[in-house]
């Protein structure tokens, strides 16, 4: 979940993350006449010659930019080719956060969109498409598609991370499978971390109470997100110089409306010492009420097999890319915790100087002082904070492989699996035995 800024509080009412769902009604066609001839597949029973097909359109408007993806699915819930990939996908910048003090205009900045998924729903099916947006004047006035008083749809960071779990086993194949051959995922991202795993019944039994619209299993960490977590680790030392900024640098850090004084010791950056400040910042000695937690007094969801293996997105992927750590052209690559302890050791021995030519691709984005606190950052809270093994190995990607595509490792195409699953057209289609 991307925390928004205070220059977006008037925009809050109507967006922190919009999912924007668009739902096609199931088309059917007959080419005979049916018989008895039918086709059993998983427990459900179709006729031979019936096509069952279903689009889902989710839009994912958020502070940094919009997103659009397209699905196709079968009457099996598998996702068909839309054009020459088994997903639509285009973005725009700037995200809603650019138009803070013109909800209008931050309106009309997703016309694009909305105009492109217009063109890869067949015409002859949009008139039926119920569409769940946050901008209801936009979509009244504008849109083909049917427009419902329930249109809008509010993610929050546990919505991400359980739907994230969703593409990832969907795409993976465990979906509906028993929980052992299940692959729990950690999305790091800007402003949050999730981590959600499947648990044994038993475990789920006995999770902790907790208040009514909370969720015990899917927990969404504020404020330790890449973005997030940087402020966090800054505050630690109250504006002195810092033992995660490299030597040489001497800023500002900004994020969420404050700023943060960002400079370093004379002596320049310290494994150590940084590792100890970030150790802070994680509250990792906060107060347990539970048998364990992970760090902040959260309860660790219990362990299991569910989380044997696991596949972690967004910064997590990304920053071992973008410091040489793999190859960035990859969708996918196998790492391990130890891996960022190793590259954090090099690199909070440079100064800002050396730190930009050996990682150009943080140089271009200005945030190469931070080399050594976000690879320690990641390397405590996978080991120190969410209490894997150093040595253990997860995968970290952008996107998954599918058939003969890719698909992108984020919540969107769970949402949309979710979406079609219920779809009462389906139902009426499906006869169990």
């Amino acid at each position: 979940m991307v925390l928004l800024g205070q220059n977006t509080k008037n925009m809050m009412n109507f967006m922190t993350l919009i999912t924007f769902l668009l739902f096609i009604m199931p088309s059917i066609s007959y080419s005979q006449n049916l018989g008895n001839n039918i086709l059993l597949t998983n427990r459900k029973i179709f006729p031979k010659q019936e096509t069952i097909s279903s689009y889902a359109v989710v839009f994912d408007a958020g502070s940094t930019g919009s997103r659009v993806h397209v699905y196709h699915f079968d009457q099996n819930l598998n996702l068909l080719h839309v054009g020459k990939d088994v997903e639509f996908y285009n973005k725009t910048t700037p995200g809603l956060s650019a138009y803070a003090d013109n909800p209008e205009q931050a309106a009309k900045s997703l016309i694009p969109l909305l105009e492109q998924a217009e063109s890869v729903v067949p015409e002859d099916q949009r008139s039926k498409t119920p569409v769940r947006l946050g901008v209801r004047d936009l979509l009244s006035n504008r849109s083909t598609f049917n427009v419902q008083p329930d249109a809008v749809s509010i993610i929050d960071g546990t919505q991400e991370g359980s739907y994230l779990w969703v593409t990832v086993n969907y795409a993976l194949g465990t979906l509906g499978k028993k929980f052992t051959k299940t692959v729990g995922v950690m999305d790091l991202g800007g402003g949050s971390v999730q981590m959600a795993y499947a648990v044994s019944r038993n475990t789920a039994k006995n999770a902790p109470k907790v208040a009514d619209g909370d969720d015990p299993y899917i927990k969404n960490y504020l404020h330790f997100g890449t973005e997030a977590s940087r402020a966090e680790i800054l505050k630690v030392t109250h504006n002195s110089p810092n033992p995660c900024i490299l030597a040489g640098f001497d800023g500002t850090y900004r994020y969420a409306g404050e700023e943060f004084k960002a400079n370093a010791l004379a002596s320049g950056a310290s494994f150590k010492k940084c590792k100890k400040i970030v150790h802070q910042a994680l509250k990792l000695n906060y107060p347990c009420p539970y048998q364990n937690c992970t760090f902040g007094g959260i309860w660790n969801g219990g362990g299991g097999s569910g989380q044997r293996k696991l596949f972690a997105a967004s910064f997590f992927f990304y920053l071992a890319a973008e410091v040489g750590m793999v190859d960035p052209n990859k969708p996918n690559f196998k790492i391990r915790p130890v891996d960022f302890e190793s590259e954090a050791k090099k690199a909070c021995a440079l100064n800002f100087e050396d730190a930009k030519s050996s990682y150009p691709f943080l140089a271009k984005k200005n945030i190469a002082s931070y080399v050594c606190m976000d690879l320690i950052y990641q390397y405590v809270l996978l080991v120190d904070g969410f209490g894997l093994d150093p040595l253990q190995e997860i995968t970290a990607g952008k996107q998954i492989e599918y058939q003969d595509s890719l698909v992108e490792a984020a919540w969107p195409l769970g949402n949309a699996v979710e979406a079609i699953s219920s779809l009462p057209k389906f139902e009426k289609l499906m006869y169990f035995i």
